[in-house]
């Protein structure tokens, strides 16, 4: 196992229409309300089944590319992805499937994670989702880390929320934006990690 004491949490997610890289700003923002926590947001690229078509190396807008380095460097990682049909999309399951060198190596191990995700229907998939995702993580030897309900939005939520990670239910469009409690959670869910993950480190 890779020791780390810098106090980084890693913050990976892929979107196309921007929800989940707000849910991952909002884990970000509870990351960095622990002193001596710090996030690193990172996205991956698309995945595309036209073998002529690639990506630009940096991103036209918004954080920069993943990099392997990235998981050694952490001390903890919360993952996201919109919903698939019930699993995470391609473009992660791509980055996770190349992550064989980390596992070998035992980077991971002991290190705690958490996972969140955004779906267009309120019956999408969204648990379904964050449990594909913790599949690799758990073979990678990660410690997981959801949403006690003693966070009462849990309870009281009408849109996304779950205790395996925070969720967003975006509407077929995209057009619902973060609901309150979905906010608080996302919050609540990277102060959690980030409280673990300095505990652990």
């Amino acid at each position: 196992m890779t020791k780390n004491m810098n106090g980084t949490i890693l913050v990976i997610y892929y979107s196309r229409n921007g929800a989940t890289r707000q849910l991952a700003e909002l884990i970000a923002e509870g990351i960095e309300s622990v002193p001596g926590a710090t996030a690193r947001i990172r996205t991956v690229p698309s995945v595309s089944a036209t073998s002529e078509a690639t990506e630009p190396e940096i991103p036209v807008s918004g954080p920069p590319y993943v990099e392997q380095k990235d998981l050694e460097e952490c001390v903890g990682l919360a993952l996201g992805s919109p919903t698939r049909f019930g699993n995470m999309a391609s473009a992660m399951k791509y980055f996770l499937d190349n992550t064989t060198s980390q596992w070998l190596s035992g980077a991971l191990i002991g290190k705690p994670a958490s996972v969140f995700t955004s779906t267009g229907s309120m019956h999408g998939g969204q648990e379904s989702t964050l449990l594909s995702m913790m599949i690799p993580l758990m073979h990678h030897g990660m410690v997981m880390v959801g949403l006690p309900y003693s966070n009462p939005e849990l309870m009281n939520t009408q849109t996304g929320g779950s205790p395996y990670g925070v969720t967003h239910y975006a509407k077929t469009d995209g057009s619902a934006p973060i609901s309150i409690d979905e906010k608080k959670l996302a919050i609540a869910q990277g102060k959690r990690l980030a409280e673990i993950a300095l505990k652990l480190a």
